[in-house]
């Protein structure tokens, strides 16, 4: 059993936004006028392509929080809003969105919190009908080969903010690989997930997204 955990609100936070920003749809570019907001706004083009170039996607994910506490496990995904955060039939909680809602499922005491998409703590991501470019902006790296797109709403702060890291690769969606993400809620609750063994078009079945409520059996799914 994992003992101190992060609090569920900050679990959901840290793996709920960077998995829904997966699922946002593209809008027309602003108008621009300087080569570098040109080139800003190309790169934003690219990396929202990318995001919407996942069909499912699996990966390995090691989350840690603002204390460094470090857990481990498998992030399956599927578009638009499905995902999944397993820790292993060791851990006594489960992270899972079917589509409309996000759950954050604790066996140890039998305890399920669900935030609707919309009203989750960046909602402005949860919800597909949002956009990366309406809310996001490039930020500039060291690396070309990097690319960091911060995601928030200026109106909403209580929705805090996540900046997405991309690296090109040419087998990825898109040309670009999502590396990793850093979530930070109005708390200043820091939560980075770092993403590995990507794999892309996989098939995943609508059942990897639904889960068996505690408060009905104590029994954790297999």
């Amino acid at each position: 059993m994992i003992k101190n955990l992060p609090s569920l609100r900050t679990l959901a936070l840290g793996l709920g936004a960077g998995a829904f920003a997966l699922g946002l749809a593209p809008a027309g570019p602003a108008p621009l006028t300087t080569p570098a907001a040109a080139q800003s706004a190309s790169d934003l083009d690219k990396v929202v392509g990318a995001l919407r170039g996942i069909s499912t996607m699996t990966a390995d994910f090691t989350q840690t929080d603002r204390a460094g506490s470090t857990l481990r496990g498998k992030m399956t995904l599927k578009r638009p809003g499905k995902i999944r955060f397993d820790y292993g039939k060791d851990a006594d909680f489960l992270v899972v969105s079917n589509g409309k809602s996000l759950y954050v499922i604790d066996y140890e005491v039998a305890q399920v919190e669900r935030w609707p998409i919309g009203n989750s703590p960046l909602g402005a991501l949860f919800d597909p009908g949002k956009d990366v470019k309406r809310y996001g902006k490039m930020l500039p790296t060291a690396n070309p080969n990097v690319l960091s797109v911060e995601v928030r709403d200026p109106k909403k702060p209580e929705f805090g903010m996540i900046t997405l890291i991309f690296v090109k690769n040419a087998s990825a969606p898109g040309g670009l690989q999502l590396t990793h993400w850093v979530a930070l809620d109005a708390q200043n609750n820091r939560t980075k997930v770092v993403l590995s063994n990507q794999r892309y078009g996989v098939s995943v079945a609508d059942s990897a997204f639904s889960f068996k409520d505690p408060r009905r059996t104590a029994r954790r799914p297999g």
